[in-house]
């Protein structure tokens, strides 16, 4: 085991952040960058189609758009490596900034992007790009999230506060059909037009705002002794993979099962809807309606496992205060 030598005590850390305040933190940052994420799902089974592929067949230019939403699940696993091996080098906080950072720029430029009857071909190949980019920055904020959370909570809250990371999930998508939905309202071809782009550009509004809030937490204590003891590992990624092999598998399966069956309702029943003659209008407050029972579901689910595991010794239903 390879390990960074420091001076223990040199640089005395700064005080722990406030559980509340990190879950609330995390809880924000996620569902801002999720918005970003499912944005581009939910366009891509409504207008990426028509808009950056060729050929008058509705159906085949949402398969191609569908395609490039598929890309950013292959680039995802890269973006965990990448930003847990930094995560555990240079700290948790620093990398969900980058990728918040990113995500937000990418999300903003789709919006800015000609489309193929301006630019040709090369609408979809920017458009890739793009979305290659934002799987990658989702990669690394989700386990990120997770850890800032985990890290900093008393070990018979964990399992409710941990929770909050993946409520940001639903409430990113909560806010981009949400966004969607409204500027559906416009007439096809001002929607067309321009209407589409709203919702992306606003994507770089939102990153702001999630910066703002990132900033003002502290590293986890966890990390911060870590450093104090110069107990970093110079090689993170590889150390997880050559001692965790077991529950990395279990944990990619486990995931694999759940995240296939949640994307196909969430972003390819738009598409299905729409070509059986079922209005957006209808099938988006719906899917919303599902993630804000989610929610409560998830959240629900956090205060059982802090109590299936033996982390507490009695109910406690009101452990946000």
């Amino acid at each position: 085991m390879t390990t960074d030598t420091g001076n223990p005590g040199s640089n005395p850390s700064p005080p722990a952040t406030p559980i509340k305040r990190v879950a609330t933190a995390s809880l924000i940052g996620s569902a801002l960058e999720w918005y970003d994420f499912f944005l581009y799902g939910t366009a891509a089974a409504l207008v990426f189609g028509p808009l950056f592929f060729t050929g008058d067949d509705s159906l085949t230019g949402t398969l191609a758009a569908f395609g490039t939403f598929a890309i950013g699940f292959v680039a995802r696993p890269i973006g965990g490596v990448v930003f847990g091996h930094f995560g555990d080098r240079l700290g948790r906080k620093s990398m969900l900034v980058i990728t918040l950072m990113m995500m937000g720029v990418c999300t903003a430029l789709i919006g800015l992007l000609p489309t193929y009857q301006q630019i040709g071909f090369w609408a979809p190949v920017l458009l890739v790009v793009l979305r290659i980019i934002q799987g990658i920055a989702v990669g690394g904020e989700w386990g990120g999230a997770v850890l800032l959370i985990s890290e900093n909570a008393q070990p018979h809250r964990r399992g409710f506060f941990s929770a909050f990371s993946q409520v940001g999930v639903t409430i990113g998508f909560i806010l981009s059909s949400s966004v969607f939905a409204l500027v559906t309202l416009l007439p096809d071809d001002q929607f067309l037009t321009w209407g589409w782009r709203i919702p992306f550009l606003l994507g770089l509004v939102l990153m702001l705002a999630g910066l703002i809030i990132r900033m003002k937490i502290t590293e986890t204590p966890v990390f911060q002794e870590l450093q104090t003891e110069g107990k970093v590992e110079r090689y993170p990624a590889l150390e997880a993979i050559r001692t965790q092999r077991r529950s990395i598998l279990l944990t990619v399966g486990a995931r694999m099962a759940e995240n296939g069956g949640s994307y196909i309702f969430l972003v390819f029943s738009l598409a299905y809807g729409s070509h059986l003659g079922i209005s957006s209008d209808v099938i988006l407050p719906a899917i919303i309606a599902a993630n804000v029972v989610q929610t409560f579901t998830m959240v629900g689910l956090g205060l059982l496992h802090d109590q299936v595991t033996g982390s507490v010794t009695q109910p406690e239903w009101l452990v946000w205060s």
